[in-house]
């Protein structure tokens, strides 16, 4: 059953643009089984024949087979949802082609020819006199009724218009409130809605005055004076009806993500309470009594410097009841985890992988199903090599819906902070990230030499002979050679601990690189950079490689003195 919602005015309706500024009457439609005549064969004939069809309402298109017909009217037409009645139209199609319940009149009309066609006068003409609504297109003044921008959750519908003046804006103010309103509302009123009905049928089998009510399934209607009256105990009738009273009083101060938060279990409970007369509905406190379902965010930690942190991850993390970290996420990023907080720390280690991230997926459970909040805490962003779609998919399997935070990921940024363009002009035009180790510690396939490419291998320092060999050669067992070889010589660059104050960038060549990181030792995390941008800012110029220390650019953005606050309201 479709509710369309629209503003309505009089026969005698002015321009919009030079209206004095009556309101319009806005009402939800029912348009179900209605027939909707649909002038014209233009996208906007499309709209509304689409609107239409999703409203459970009978299009009929009135256009010559002369016109072009838009393509998703043809294939409406084509599937015998909606009808074409092949030539202009004639003042008899608003009598002739409706319901027979109502003598074969149309329910609504719309012209989609514009304002300026010369039929549109008459036609909105001939639909005011015999009280057909009417539309226009592009033509206020002409329209007994406009459609509004609407969203819609499951039994809410919230239009907004704009009386002709801005249709664009409208949809933007629409976009606002939607953005505003808490997810699940929709569900939250179906809850609410089943649990009045019921209610109602309790007390009116019971024979109870419902007076009190009257008025109540009317959304334009406020509360009546005695909304908040007193229940005193010689109330006899109020006294009966606590728990539709109660209900109403909720629906009014409860704050919605509250509201959306409660179960079925909860309003049976709570129900329980006041039927039997325990409790108070004022405040809304009730709810706090309520079983309250975990909640769990998978979030990036960036590179390493905690100002890389996004306001949402930082936000998490001041709000998590327990967080579980992978082991290389910097101190700097755990020094922000409030005392309070129980914190975990992956026990993962070559060998125990894949043991310590189920101890971790068990752990996050047993506090969701105890109705805490939990952050996974990963380095880098949680979707790249991070196992973060595994983690979700897992939690999601539980009952749990993750909330995913993104995260400034190494293969990105960390050539940033080592000087080194991902892409520059000229030089390289594109950007492949790779994994060093695959599956169960496997190999992965090397990527083919392009001259115009920057690799970035992630999880690779560990195996970087291996890998650089399997770049520059081939096996002696590989029979088809048809991967391009990237040359010795090709610039590479070695980035550990990037972003901190530790940082370091080792820069050479394939040729060269695992006897430079042979020489400075392991500083993990880090990762291996691949191209000819390794060398656009910084070149060796003859070295066989060059070691730096240290990276304090971050720092340096904060003036002596300065204090930098990373509290959620920015203060």
């Amino acid at each position: 059953m479709g509710f369309p919602q629209f503003t309505a005015a009089n026969d005698s309706m002015k321009d919009a643009s030079t209206d004095g500024g009556r309101p319009p009457l806005m009402t939800a439609w029912n348009s179900e089984s209605q027939i909707h005549l649909i002038i014209g064969a233009n996208p906007l004939a499309a709209s509304r024949c689409a609107k239409s069809l999703e409203l459970g309402a009978r299009p009929i298109i009135v256009a010559p087979e002369t016109v072009d017909m838009h393509y998703t009217l043809s294939e409406h037409i084509a599937k015998g949802s909606a009808q074409w009645v092949r030539r202009d139209f004639e003042d008899g199609d608003l009598t002739s082609l409706g319901r027979e319940e109502v003598d074969h009149v149309v329910d609504m009309v719309f012209v989609a020819l514009g304002g300026s066609h010369p039929s549109s006068p008459q036609i909105s003409k001939l639909c005011r006199r015999l009280r057909i609504p009417v539309n226009v297109s592009d033509a206020p003044e002409l329209c007994s009724f406009t459609l509004l921008s609407t969203y819609s959750d499951g039994p809410l519908h919230v239009g907004i218009t704009t009386s002709g003046r801005g249709c664009k804006l409208a949809s933007r103010l629409r976009r606002e409130i939607a953005a505003f309103l808490p997810a699940n509302l929709g569900s939250a009123i179906d809850r609410l809605g089943a649990v009045r009905r019921r209610l109602w049928e309790e007390d009116d089998a019971a024979g109870l005055n419902r007076a009190v009510l009257e008025g109540e399934d009317d959304d334009s209607t406020g509360q009546t004076h005695t909304f908040n009256t007193l229940v005193t105990e010689g109330d006899i009738t109020a006294a009966k009806t606590r728990r539709m009273r109660w209900l109403s009083q909720i629906c009014e101060y409860w704050p919605l993500r509250k509201l959306v938060s409660i179960t079925d279990a909860d309003m049976a409970a709570i129900l329980e309470a006041y039927s039997s007369g325990r409790g108070s509905v004022q405040d809304g406190n009730q709810i706090n009594d309520v079983s309250r379902k975990g909640k769990i965010v998978l979030a990036g930690s960036g590179p390493g410097h905690p100002d890389l942190l996004t306001r949402a991850t930082y936000k998490a993390i001041q709000n998590a009841d327990i967080i579980l970290a992978d082991k290389l996420v910097p101190a700097p990023v755990l020094e922000l985890i409030p005392r309070r907080t129980e914190v975990h720390i992956a026990r993962k280690f070559p060998g125990n992988a894949d043991q310590a991230q189920e101890e971790f997926l068990q752990m996050g459970l047993a506090a969701l199903r105890k109705g805490q909040q939990v952050l996974r805490l990963k380095q880098g962003d949680p979707y790249l090599y991070g196992r973060g779609a595994e983690e979700f998919e897992f939690f999601r399997g539980e009952g749990y819906i993750p909330v995913v935070l993104p995260g400034i990921t190494s293969a990105m940024s960390a050539s940033l902070f080592a000087d080194i363009p991902a892409t520059h002009r000229g030089v390289s035009d594109q950007v492949l990230v790779c994994t060093g180790t695959g599956r169960k510690g496997a190999a992965p396939e090397p990527p083919a030499y392009v001259s115009t490419q920057t690799v970035v291998f992630l999880m690779a320092l560990h195996r970087l002979s291996a890998l650089v060999e399997s770049l520059t050669t081939f096996p002696e067992e590989h029979i088809k050679r048809t991967r391009n070889l990237w040359p010795k010589e090709t610039p590479c660059a070695i980035v550990e601990r990037a972003s901190c104050s530790d940082q370091r960038v080792i820069r050479s060549t394939l040729e060269n690189i695992c006897l430079a990181f042979e020489e400075a030792g392991s500083r993990p995390p880090g990762l291996l950079v691949v191209g000819a941008s390794c060398h656009v800012l910084h070149n060796p110029n003859g070295q066989r490689w060059a070691i730096e220390e240290g990276f304090h650019g971050l720092d340096e953005l904060h003036s002596e003195g300065e204090v930098v606050s990373l509290s959620p309201d920015g203060k």
